[in-house]
């Protein structure tokens, strides 16, 4: 069952982490699609577009909502498409997290909003960090 995922970010943050998703994966295996949001968007044309995009990429298995800084604009759109059955959202989108998704597409919605939270987390390393170390 197809689940469609919508990247909801700042400026164009969310087209450049999809693109570079697709060239280390070659491949898109999901209907994806992605809205970008500028500090001169009309917040009310914009959900009316997210919207519209997110019934269009919605898969049979609902759709994923992915957005960058939780409480920010995107955010807060994406939050709004929450009301819809079958949509799921997760803020902090990072391109570990849209590998993740990627790599795992036949995952029911809920599993797929799990795993793509954790792969955010996964990816999020402090380097040079040792055992005990800070």
């Amino acid at each position: 069952m197809s689940i469609g995922l919508l990247i909801i970010t700042h400026n164009q943050l969310g087209a450049d982490l999809l693109d570079t998703a697709t060239g280390m994966l070659e491949r898109v295996p999901l209907p994806t699609r992605v809205m970008s949001i500028t500090q001169d968007s009309d917040m009310e044309k914009s959900l009316g577009e997210a919207r519209r995009i997110a019934d269009e990429v919605r898969g049979e298995g609902g759709l994923l909502v992915l957005t960058d800084a939780y409480g920010s604009s995107p955010s807060n759109i994406a939050n709004l498409l929450r009301e819809d059955p079958g949509v799921e959202v997760v803020a902090g989108v990072n391109l570990p997290m849209l590998i993740r998704i990627f790599n795992y597409p036949g995952l029911p919605l809920d599993e797929m909003a799990r795993a793509a939270a954790a792969g955010g987390r996964a990816g999020v390393l402090l380097c040079g960090e040792r055992d005990g170390e800070g």
